[in-house]
């Protein structure tokens, strides 16, 4: 009799240890970083933003009279955060940049160097860049406008001397882009991957957003199946500066794209969409001006820190990685853009672009 009472007493703690193991270590739905089919994302309906004061701002020479720096991607690699933009000078010529440091609040201090100095870029148009690191290939690449969407590679990303002459990825213009396009052109090319797909995502400056698809194995070529994704009747509803990122893993995606107030003060500022996968549909989160992602209404800025900018542009997001994932912790966003002096006025290549790191401060983790 006293085997079978053991053996009871033996299960029922084997059940008890286990019951109080999976309470201890089940993630709840506020984990950071996620995890588990099936798991809400933890991103509130409405968002609120910190912001610091320019921490990136041109640094002209004589052969580079610049007078902005714009469209920042950022990336932590080798201890150091490493900064890529475009820049725009007192002729209207634009380029690339790069800057790296090892802390935030070196970042005004450190120096610049300008990619026409690499004989590869050379002194062409190009703008609007993105890094990421592209696993299956060992291989850094750097995707950006030429005109068309282009891309270059390297093996040291904090070389901006190391980066390969500019190819393409498409040889021409989809014809869904020419019927659509409008005035406008395509522009601002951004790349993910999921496990088996990679897709590029891009704006039109007319009212839609595309998305064109290949295989992880054919990238970087082999795109195709180029389609609107989203499209507004007011064309500066969907207007530039799309990015796309990974919540964590928990299966769902962001989009975030710029937009300009124009029910209001025609400030620069973010809608954003979420999605089950990559190639699925957009759904609203904040797309409104009253509720956007980021706006003027929705940023205040650190104490000691003035009010620099009302527009809230073109600029990534702070990754938890480097690879062409894009995954971002949604407990802890944070966001490189560029603002700039609500005053300014005159040509747009003029205009004094710097650049600013936002904080959400309202997580819902």
């Amino acid at each position: 009799m006293t085997t079978p009472r053991t053996r009871t007493f033996a299960s029922g703690l084997v059940l008890l240890l286990l019951a109080v193991g999976t309470l201890v270590l089940s993630p709840g739905p506020a984990a950071a970083g996620g995890t588990g089919a099936g798991r809400e994302d933890p991103l509130p309906g409405v968002f609120t933003w910190s912001s610091t004061g320019p921490l990136i701002s041109p640094k002209p020479d004589a052969a580079h009279p610049i007078v902005s720096v714009k469209d920042p991607t950022v990336f932590r690699y080798k201890n150091r955060w490493h900064v890529y933009m475009t820049t725009a000078d007192t002729s209207g010529r634009w380029s690339l940049a790069h800057t790296s440091f090892a802390d935030f609040s070196q970042a005004a201090a450190a120096p610049q160097t300008f990619l026409d100095t690499n004989p590869n870029i050379g002194n062409r148009y190009a703008a609007a860049p993105q890094v990421f690191y592209f696993a299956p290939q060992k291989t850094w690449y750097m995707v950006y406008q030429t005109g068309p969407p282009s891309y270059s590679t390297s093996k040291d990303p904090a070389d901006p001397g190391s980066w390969s002459a500019p190819r393409t990825f498409l040889d021409s213009e989809p014809p869904v882009v020419t019927e659509n396009k409008g005035s406008g052109g395509w522009l601002d090319f951004w790349t993910i991957c999921d496990k088996t797909d990679c897709y590029l995502f891009f704006s039109d400056d007319n009212g839609h957003q595309y998305r064109a698809r290949t295989t992880v194995a054919e990238f970087p070529g082999g795109f195709r199946d180029t389609t609107v994704v989203l499209s507004e009747p007011n064309r500066f509803d969907l207007f530039e500066a799309s990015n796309v990122y990974r919540l964590g893993d928990s299966g769902t995606y962001l989009m975030l794209v710029e937009a300009l107030a124009t029910g209001s003060d025609w400030r620069r500022y973010f809608r954003a969409w979420t999605a089950d996968s990559l190639g699925g549909t957009w759904t609203p989160l904040a797309d409104t001006e009253a509720g956007a992602f980021i706006r003027s209404n929705n940023v205040t800025f650190a104490d000691g820190q003035t009010a620099w900018t009302t527009d809230f542009s073109h600029g990534e997001m702070i990754r938890d990685g480097v690879d062409q994932t894009l995954t971002i912790n949604p407990c802890r966003l944070r966001y490189l853009y560029q603002g700039m002096d609500p005053s300014a006025g005159g040509d747009y290549s003029q205009l004094p672009w710097r650049l600013g790191l936002l904080t959400q401060t309202n997580s819902s983790c």
